[in-house]
């Protein structure tokens, strides 16, 4: 066989397997929108601003489980951002070798835990703790907002974020620590031979140079934060109900449908969950084009071409 024909058989093969990954998220929106018809018919439009959900009255609203699954996922990441960055700061530049090989093998090893496990740590171990101690220390101290009033239950839109937060720094600190190590070393010594601190290097050099990968961790992790189902499922309370404050329980897209639909039967309440995965894939595909939009603008700021 010629090399021009491995090169085209070649070429054909990876367009083959691109497209499949189109086709089949066409396939899975097809399938969605024809599912979520009779909902849709039902409650048109006003589905996304009720906020009901009597399955006994046959009355399905989205929004309060759209509020808890971007209150849930934003205070997740706003939790693991700074985190995350700490540990790949650290990891890439300021830890000794001996250190960095054994944290960054822990750190990638807590991705690969199944969320059904920090779901049953969150609910026998943190609800608990956040129940008896961080809950009505911020209580105390932060009750004036009204973010931190009300009864601390332990299971609640905080504690389900704090698990959340929990399993997306893996993600976001190990994309980050190799962003980070990629900063060529020149880079790094113009700094020191311009006179700046170790700190100064990091905060004006490394980070600068990695923030296109960094958003692009960061907004992976956030999606990762979005779809999480069992682990919010066991500590978020499952009650569709919208409040401001953390302490309270809430719900979200994804765990109530791992919640109900096996136990749904009404083709109306089988096509209201279809329906908010429906809004979930949106939602999710509205992440990745505003992501993509941000590294372009990034990158063609910086004058790179993509």
């Amino acid at each position: 066989m010629s090399r021009k024909i491995e090169d085209n058989l070649f070429k054909w093969l990876t367009t083959l397997l691109a497209l499949a990954i189109v086709l089949l998220s066409t396939g899975i929106l097809l399938m969605l929108t024809h599912s979520s018809g009779l909902s849709f018919k039902e409650f048109g439009l006003g589905f996304l601003g009720s906020s009901e959900w009597d399955p006994v009255r046959k009355v399905f609203g989205a929004l309060p489980f759209v509020w808890g699954t971007f209150v849930s996922a934003t205070l997740a990441l706003l939790i693991a951002l700074p985190i995350s960055i700490g540990i790949a700061v650290f990891l890439s530049e300021l830890s000794p070798l001996w250190v960095r090989k054994p944290v960054s093998l822990a750190i990638e090893l807590l991705s690969a835990i199944p969320s059904v496990i920090y779901g049953l740590w969150g609910l026998f171990v943190l609800a608990p703790i956040m129940q008896l101690h961080i809950e009505p220390f911020l209580g105390r101290h932060l009750g004036f907002l009204p973010f931190f009033k009300g009864y601390p239950l332990g299971v609640g839109m905080l504690t389900g974020s704090v698990i959340i937060s929990i399993m997306i720094i893996p993600t976001i600190s190990s994309i980050s620590r190799e962003v980070l190590s990629s900063v060529p070393g020149h880079q790094k010594e113009a700094g020191m031979a311009l006179g700046m601190t170790r700190w100064e290097v990091i905060w004006k050099v490394m980070l600068p140079y990695g923030r296109v990968g960094i958003v692009g961790a960061t907004l992976l992790g956030y999606g990762r934060a979005l779809g999480e189902t069992m682990a919010i499922a066991m500590v978020i309370g499952n009650t569709p109900k919208l409040s401001v404050s953390l302490f309270d329980p809430a719900y979200t897209i994804s765990s109530v449908i791992a919640n109900e639909f096996v136990e749904a039967v009404e083709p109306l309440h089988i096509s209201s969950l279809v329906e908010l995965g429906l809004i979930l894939f949106f939602i999710t595909f509205l992440l990745n084009a505003i992501a993509r939009f941000l590294l372009t603008r990034m990158k063609r700021f910086e004058g790179v071409r993509i």
